[in-house]
């Protein structure tokens, strides 16, 4: 099969390495692969593009709502789909799965699929909430399979009103949670952690997640000011590169908490990070179903995190981390600070998640379960 996987942004975030794996497996498998990206795209992620996988650069597109720009992706995107002839358009992330799906309507024989990873509905305000689901709505009848990465989306698409329960299906985010398993702290972990060589290593928490707003970094960080002298002790890792570094690092500095947080930038050993780690913190208002939480499970870290769709489906409370409500940073940091006084729930939160049964998310059922989905196409119906 020729297969178009269609981004709207190509950088360090779980919908691209999830997009990535898929299309590594593909290609692999013999498939022509081309994945299309917009404007916003990570040198450093494109040079790792998986072998057999062309890229296509669409600057066209771009991630804020322009008009006249879509119009031109719209444009830019018909064009290439006459050029390529695909038999699979596999759309992801909102903006390119609108536009992707739009511009289908010239390859009529494509089969239309769109990767749902997270509702971009949620926790906006109601005119963007009514622009999105009108969006999704207008293009739903033109899909002939979504592709969700938890039970929860699927539920939440159908609940909209945009597609009826037999076009979802749920495709777990594959990753190599073998990696995660075993690893070793990184070497400079004293410097991270701002103590002296011989030092011992003092309690950690890491937040992994790209410095995007809807990741609510500045909100955690103001809860956690409320509460360091409930643990002096603890250290905070940020790992991560995005737009809101700056306006986070000034934050840092104003509540006092330079020797107790650090922002370590991209890192290429996550699972190190997790390694050194006692939990494992996620604040954000909107994700699918993180693949962090996965991966810090994985390594046996509990995790804390704001209630998302489908996040029960991996954290159990009590058994391998603390689901605390929405868009409530305060509660996973006084969560942080009573796990940080009682060293026994917080052991058997780190054995629950030692024990825990990951295997729907492994790496090695993406790629075979998202083809498999591709055909023979359904019937399209309006939803």
């Amino acid at each position: 099969m020729r297969i178009v996987h269609v981004v709207t942004r190509l950088l360090r975030a779980g919908s691209e390495e999830n997009t990535l794996a898929c299309c590594r497996w593909q290609a692999g498998a013999g498939h022509e692969v081309v994945l299309v990206h917009g404007a916003a795209a990570d040198p450093q992620v494109m040079r790792a593009c998986p072998a057999g996988v062309r890229l296509v650069a669409l600057p066209e597109l771009v991630h804020p709502i322009r008009p006249l720009a879509d119009a031109r992706a719209l444009a830019a995107l018909r064009r290439l789909y006459l050029r390529l002839r695909p038999d699979v358009i596999h759309t992801h992330q909102s903006k390119a799965g609108v536009l992707g799906r739009l511009a289908a309507d010239v390859v009529p024989r494509a089969r239309i699929i769109h990767g749902v990873h997270l509702l971009p509905w949620a926790h906006v305000s109601p005119l963007r909430r009514q622009m999105y689901l009108v969006a999704e709505r207008s293009v739903a009848p033109r899909t002939d399979a979504f592709l969700a990465v938890s039970e929860a989306l699927c539920t939440a698409y159908v609940s909209a009103g945009i597609a009826p329960r037999e076009r979802l299906h749920c495709v777990r985010s594959g990753m190599d949670l073998a990696r995660f398993r075993g690893a070793g702290p990184p070497r400079d972990w004293p410097a991270l952690l701002r103590v002296p060589p011989g030092a011992p290593r003092p309690p950690v928490a890491v937040m992994l997640a790209a410095l995007e707003p809807r990741k609510r970094h500045v909100a955690f960080l103001r809860a956690f000011a409320a509460v360091r002298r409930l643990m002096p002790e603890m250290r905070l890792l940020l790992a991560g590169a995005g737009p809101e570094e700056v306006r986070i690092r000034h934050e840092v500095a104003r509540l006092g908490l330079s020797n107790r947080v650090t922002l370590c930038g991209h890192r290429a050993d996550p699972e190190a990070l997790l390694a050194l780690a006692d939990l494992s913190i996620l604040t954000s208002e909107r994700e699918g179903l993180p693949r962090v939480a996965v991966q810090s499970i994985a390594a046996g870290v509990p995790v804390l995190v704001n209630d998302l769709p489908g996040i029960g489906e991996v954290v159990r409370a009590g058994v391998n981390g603390s689901i605390l409500p929405p868009r409530d940073a305060g509660a996973v940091a006084r969560e942080m600070s009573r796990l940080s006084t009682d060293p026994q729930r917080l052991a058997r939160l780190r054995q629950g998640a030692g024990a825990s049964d990951l295997g729907a998310w492994a790496l090695e059922w993406l790629g075979p379960e998202t083809t498999a989905l591709y055909g023979p196409a359904q019937t399209r119906a309006a939803a």
